[in-house]
């Protein structure tokens, strides 16, 4: 790779493309089950506290002078190791839980061709495509395949092109092709928190713009372009969002309940359907989504590599997931991750991988919002943006767990099951140290009192 550096448009391409390149396709179906017509309102809550978290990291990462992240944010203001790396383990589930959701969609989306049974002897085919498509990308990960800033500004300018190009069609065809199809905003009908809690659901498909933050070494003035990228790339993919969704609920009601993971489809070939080509539209839809679905789970695996090989320079994880000395992305670290996706992506279902990986950035964006709140009396971090964010975090965290035990209960258990083994597996690790002195001490304290008792003899 050149010594050139990234610059404003190559950033906004890579936060785009971290947001637009999987999420919409695979959370669409999800969040318009819950809200309806009123799919615009979540994306819109789901988009200001991403945006609000956004400010957060950016007031962190000028403090930290452009070495930011995370678990850098984490050891420099809190100063604690365990905390840092709790928070990172926290980021690594989710990225992981993120690709299992791209892999899942991948999936869906390839059977929806028809080109490959449903199903072989009694076994679903869709499971065995995700498996297939996550060890594509870790062979083209561990052979060092990588996407340039140029090629990423064309693939995400073709992948919005196509969805601004549908949103077009879709809104002619509600006014033009068909009278009786209208374009509600569905408040009428609002119930509860439903909005809130499907904003919850798709905030996992706000989370790629944060991965600026650990390559600000490729990025031209890292701290002044990663932050005007995060500003610009975030309303644009809330725009987006917006348009594809009210217009997939307003032409295919019906395919939200029935399909809804591939619903984005049957809309395309209902808008371009007045023209003719129907199926042509569903084709271009479905191949958009299974490059952007593809492309999301190669980008962020070689991110999520990345990220991993930093937090083993730090001692944060075992040395068996990797070497922190390896050239370029540790070969180890890329197969165990890779290995965890497919396992997720096979006996998760979408709800349940796609809740999981938005509480882990719930819980991460969070963190990151109390810490700039914390630094509000330094010159130029105003409070309002990083309490928006931390209402609204806190405010997901516990509508979704309520909301998936009421209405999810098999996948609340899972993703319960799920967050307390990482949490106990997280303080085994991190706290080990302290955990063998107590083991120690207390066997000590066992052995003295059986010398102190008296004899038989």
């Amino acid at each position: 790779m050149s010594g050139e550096r990234l610059g404003l448009a190559e950033s906004v391409a890579m936060a785009l493309g971290g947001m637009i390149g999987g999420g919409i396709y695979a959370v669409l179906g999800v969040v318009a089950g819950i809200t309806g017509p009123a799919i615009w309102l979540a994306f819109l809550v789901a988009g200001v506290v991403a945006l609000s978290a956004g400010y957060a990291y950016n007031a962190l990462n000028r403090i930290a002078d452009g070495t930011g992240g995370s678990v850098t944010f984490v050891q420099s203001f809190v100063g604690s190791s365990t905390l840092a790396g709790m928070i990172g383990w926290t980021l690594l589930v989710g990225y992981v839980g993120s690709m299992a959701m791209y892999a899942f969609a991948f999936g869906e989306f390839a059977a929806a061709f028809g080109v490959v049974p449903e199903s072989m002897a009694g076994i679903s085919a869709r499971p065995a495509i995700s498996v297939l498509a996550v060890a594509g990308f870790v062979g083209l990960n561990v052979l060092g395949a990588k996407t340039t800033g140029t090629a990423e500004n064309v693939l995400v300018a073709a992948k919005v092109a196509i969805l601004l190009a549908f949103g077009a069609l879709g809104v002619g065809y509600v006014f033009g092709a068909a009278p009786g199809t209208t374009l509600s905003t569905g408040l009428a009908s609002i119930d509860g928190f439903g909005p809130i809690m499907a904003a919850a659901i798709s905030f996992v498909a706000f989370q790629g713009w944060q991965l600026l933050f650990y390559d600000q070494d490729t990025i031209a003035d890292p701290v002044g372009t990663v932050r005007r990228a995060v500003y610009i790339s975030i309303p644009v993919a809330v725009a987006i969002y917006v348009l594809v969704g009210v217009v997939t609920v307003a032409l295919v009601p019906e395919a939200i309940n029935s399909h809804p993971h591939v619903a984005l489809k049957d809309a395309a070939e209902r808008a371009i359907s007045p023209y003719g080509l129907a199926g042509l539209g569903g084709t271009v839809l479905a191949l958009s989504a299974l490059f952007s679905t593809g492309s999301a789970i190669n980008a962020t695996l070689f991110s999520t590599a990345h990220f991993a090989k930093g937090m083993l320079r730090e001692d944060l994880l075992p040395d068996a997931i990797g070497r922190a000395d390896a050239d370029g992305v540790p070969t180890r670290t890329v197969l165990v991750l890779g290995a965890i996706t497919a396992t997720f992506a096979v006996v998760g279902s979408l709800d349940a991988i796609t809740a999981f990986a938005s509480l882990s950035f719930i819980v991460v964006f969070g963190a990151m919002c109390y810490l700039a709140l914390g630094e509000r009396d330094r010159e130029g971090v105003h409070p309002i943006p990083p309490l928006v964010g931390l209402i609204g975090t806190v405010a997901f965290f516990p509508l979704m767990l309520w909301h998936l035990a009421r209405s999810e209960p098999g996948t609340f258990g899972t993703v319960v099951a799920v967050a307390l083994g990482v949490l106990v597996v997280e303080v085994g690790y991190f706290e080990r140290d302290w955990i063998v002195r107590e083991i120690d001490a207390a066997e000590e304290a066992a052995l003295g009192e059986d010398e102190s008792l008296p004899s038989d003899s």
